[in-house]
């Protein structure tokens, strides 16, 4: 059996990885509205500083971010990783999160650099429509745990 180039395998994994994620497969403690808002607030608190936040949904089991990084991506992350893992371990058998071990995360995670104003567009247009995606709301302005929530958005 031919074995797929490289590029051809990571896209193949990926996509596979998201249909699970979007079936809402594996630890969904974010689901929870306590380690929802940890996570918001994780990803808020250093907006302006380390980064300029563009987008970003927290979903059951993962969540999507989009940012400027103004500061080593990898250290910014390790941050938002380190500081809810902590909350989590804290409060996962108080609140019932469901959190198997002492990791709420994968050991990596995804990035790819914006190519230019549409792809930028994209990706916010990709983020905010996950959870629509994936079932949880019709419309992305519904889902409290984005960017996009309606409550949210500065009002014309």
């Amino acid at each position: 059996m031919k074995k797929l180039p490289e590029p051809q395998q990571q896209r193949y994994k990926r996509q596979k990885i998201e249909r699970w994620l979007d079936a809402g497969l594996g630890c969904c403690a974010l689901a929870h509205p306590g380690m929802a808002v940890v996570m918001r607030d994780t990803l808020i608190y250093q907006n302006g500083r380390r980064y300029h936040l563009l987008a970003w949904c927290i979903m059951p089991n993962h969540v999507h971010v989009l940012i400027e990084p103004a500061y080593s991506l990898p250290r910014i992350v390790q941050g938002w990783k380190s500081y809810s893992t902590r909350w989590m371990l804290e409060n996962n058998e108080r609140l019932g999160l469901g959190v198997p071990g002492r990791s709420l995360w994968m050991r990596d995670y995804w990035d790819r650099f914006i190519r230019d104003e549409r792809h930028l567009e994209t990706a916010i247009h990709y983020i905010h429509q996950n959870p629509v995606k994936a079932g949880l709301c019709q419309a992305d302005e519904e889902w409290r745990w984005s960017s996009a929530f309606r409550a949210q958005r500065p009002q014309a």
